[in-house]
């Protein structure tokens, strides 16, 4: 299922869970996340599996491997003594 995506969303692996990026952009077949530590990834809109109040919930089974690397990554460079 695809909503209606609009840029500033924050995105999901799934509800609940820390959100991994926000929208860049959006085409109508695809939609540009941005990750912090990673850069932009270009996803098709069949990766998106729910959007609801501004969030963006991504089917993990349809991410590239260098997708899934970067948001295992997503925090390295933020300082751990800081608590926010």
């Amino acid at each position: 299922m695809t909503g209606y995506i609009e840029v500033g969303f924050m995105v999901f692996l799934a509800d609940g869970k820390d959100g991994i990026g926000a929208v860049r952009e959006v085409t109508p077949t695809s939609i540009v996340i941005y990750v912090e530590n990673a850069g932009e990834f270009v996803l098709p809109r069949s990766a998106v599996k729910d959007v609801h109040s501004e969030k963006v919930l991504l089917k993990p089974e349809l991410l590239d491997k260098r997708l899934l690397k970067a948001i295992g990554h997503e925090h390295d460079s933020e300082d751990p003594n800081l608590v926010g």
